[in-house]
């Protein structure tokens, strides 16, 4: 760490910061240029400006609270332990606090605590030349966002919205109401923020309106506050799909026993299902004792129907995510899978087929009865991928249909189901073929 004495770029701390330790992100920070330093906090997230706070004197944490915006604000208090809440909010000012109190009212993922109270509002018989200067005084008040005006009665009530460029052309006798758009795109305050974040991509805005239950306006959710959404998001997702619990924490900020024990739960639930497996093995011991050629190709049997089943399932966890499959849509997507699963199942066990029967031409690895061995493990392919495919695809809409979070159909736990279920297809495909043979 550079001396006390010397200032650091922003660049260079925040290349390091990742890796620092709490004591040295602290020092590296005290190091920064005042100009510098402003930009530098309000560029970390919620996370690390809650443990940077935690580690600054009083005065410090004072000035730097005062900084955040009230949507930043709520998210760093939200961020630190709950006894914590209270001195937290003492800190601000009593505006800032006010607002502050009312974001974290709402639930942590719901439009209305993502939203910025503050943000430039115009009444519709206001003159052109009023609307700019009343604007101009807004800007000075730390407001979110000054690209667009939001055009309210003496409620509240959102009646349009008219950007800056549209004020700028207007003709000064003109009012507002003459050049606002009417019926802006919406949210409700109690929106989820997935669908926030659908409203942003499909409509290619900067800002939306959080209005409530009676269309009072209550404030703006910003394409920079629903990014940052998005990512906390997928990153949920991957590591559900993944077979584990959400991190909710970059990894380096979770705690070792706090990491094991998210990975355990899924592991442990796995491990037990995968004992399954053991048990259908069991089942047909006496048939594996008999033609011990059958018990070679059991891996290649269970990992083909466990890949298709993760194949299907991470597309279908993805599509429901982003809307492009919804939960009317099964029949349509069963069609499409099984179809898949069909063609897929048909072109990796034609594959299996044809090595059978090379080895046993080249080396005679089978067997007498190796073209009935190859036609059992061909359509035992057949059978295991499509079946794979089929429940990959729809666990998660009986997630859905259940009310849980598709991304719990991870991809090891559907290879674990198709695993014992590819074991029961493979050794009843046999029976059918191999009887009076090898069994």
């Amino acid at each position: 760490m550079a001396p006390e004495s010397d200032p650091i770029h922003e660049d260079e701390l925040r290349d390091a910061w990742p890796v620092l330790a709490p004591r040295d992100r602290v020092e590296g920070f005290r190091l920064l240029p005042p100009s510098s330093a402003d930009d530098f906090f309000l560029s970390l997230s919620s996370n690390d400006q809650a443990g940077l706070l935690q580690a600054l004197t009083p005065s410090e944490r004072r000035i730097w609270m005062r900084v955040l915006p009230p949507d930043d604000a709520a998210d760093v208090i939200q961020s630190l332990p709950v006894e914590e809440h209270a001195a937290c909010l003492a800190l601000l000012d009593d505006t800032s606090r006010r607002e502050v109190q009312v974001l974290l009212a709402y639930a942590e993922d719901a439009a209305g605590g993502l939203m910025n109270p503050r943000f430039v509002r115009v009444r519709p018989e206001m003159s052109i030349d009023e609307a700019l200067g009343y604007l101009r005084r807004q800007a000075r008040e730390q407001v979110e966002t000054v690209y667009s005006a939001y055009v309210l009665d003496s409620e509240q009530h959102l009646l349009g919205v008219v950007s800056l460029r549209q004020l700028f052309q207007a003709a000064p006798g003109k009012t507002v109401r003459d050049v606002m758009r009417t019926e802006p795109v919406t949210v409700r305050e109690d929106a989820h923020q997935e669908g926030v974040s659908r409203l942003f991509a499909e409509h290619g805005l900067s800002a939306i309106p959080v209005v409530d239950a009676q269309g009072r306006m209550r404030g703006i959710v910003t394409v920079d506050d629903i990014v940052s959404v998005v990512q906390e998001e997928a990153t949920e997702d991957i590591q559900k799909v993944g077979g584990m619990e959400a991190l909710d924490a970059p990894y380096f900020d979770v705690g070792f026993f706090a990491m094991v024990r998210k990975r355990a739960g899924w592991l442990l639930v796995l491990f037990v299902s995968e004992m399954l497996t053991a048990t259908a093995m069991s089942r047909y011991q006496d048939e594996i004792a008999r033609a011990v050629v059958l018990s070679l190709f059991v891996p290649l049997i269970i990992s083909s129907g466990g890949n298709s089943g993760s194949q299907a399932t991470t597309l279908i966890i993805r599509a429901l995510a982003l809307t492009d499959v919804r939960l009317r849509d099964w029949w349509r997507v069963l069609r499409r899978e099984l179809l898949s699963g069909l063609v897929l199942g048909a072109v990796l066990g034609t594959v299996g087929l044809a090595r059978i029967l090379l080895w046993q031409h080249l080396f005679h690895s089978y067997g007498e009865h190796a073209s009935r061995v190859a036609l059992t493990v061909g359509l035992s392919v057949l059978g295991v991928v499509t079946w794979g495919t089929l429940s990959g695809a729809m666990l998660p809409f009986v997630l859905r249909r259940l009310g849980f979070d598709p991304a719990s159909a991870s991809a090891p736990f559907v290879a674990t189901l198709v695993d014992v279920s590819g074991l029961v297809i493979y050794f009843t495909t046999a029976e059918l073929l191999l009887r009076g043979t090898l069994l």
